[in-house]
C-alpha cells in the first residue's frame, strides 16, 4: 500500500493485515554529490515500488524521508527516531536507504535498517533497469519473509 487516498482508505478497513511498514532514507545534497543522492532517490524509489508491488496488503510504503546530506547525522537519526515514535504501532518497522552513512548507525536501528548498494540506472534500458531492480527486491523479499516466519 502507497501513501495514497485511495491505498489508505484500504488500509483503514484491512489495518489487521498490515503489520509492516517500510519508510525509504534518502539523502539529498545540492552542491557536491548532487548526482549522486539523486540517483540513490532513483533507485530507492524504483526499489520500493517493486517491493510495495509484490506485498501490497501486507506492507505500508511511507513517502520517502529526505534529509540533507550536508546535515549531521545525530540530527538525522533524531528524525529516524522521530517517525519510529509515530508509526510504532505496526509490527514491522523498516527503513531502507542507499546512503552508506547509515550503516555506522545500524545498531541503533537493531535489525530494521536495509541498505542496499544504488546502481547508477541512468545508464541502462528500461528492460536492464526492470531486471536489475527486480533481482535487488528479491533479496529484500526473502528479508521480509524470513522476519515474518520469526514471528
Amino acid at each position: 500500500m502507497r501513501w495514497t487516498p485511495k491505498d489508505i482508505d484500504t488500509f483503514d478497513k484491512a489495518r489487521e493485515y498490515i503489520d509492516t511498514v517500510l519508510v525509504p532514507l534518502v539523502p539529498v545534497a545540492f552542491e557536491n554529490g548532487m548526482k549522486q543522492s539523486a540517483s540513490m532517490y532513483d533507485f530507492i524509489t524504483l526499489l520500493t515500488a517493486a517491493i510495495e508491488h509484490q506485498f501490497k496488503g501486507r506492507i505500508m510504503l511511507m513517502p520517502s524521508l529526505a534529509y540533507l546530506s550536508s546535515v549531521d547525522i545525530d540530527k538525522r537519526m533524531e528524525l529516524v527516531n522521530d517517525w519510529k515514535n509515530e508509526i510504532g504501532s505496526f509490527q514491522n518497522i523498516y527503513f531502507i536507504t542507499s546512503d552508506s552513512e547509515w550503516k555506522a548507525r545500524e545498531p541503533e536501528f537493531a535489525g530494521t535498517l536495509i541498505w542496499m548498494p544504488s546502481i547508477p540506472l541512468e545508464h541502462f534500458g528500461e528492460e536492464q533497469v526492470r531486471t536489475m531492480v527486480g533481482d535487488q527486491a528479491r533479496q529484500v523479499f526473502d528479508l521480509f519473509k524470513r522476519k515474518w516466519n520469526e514471528a
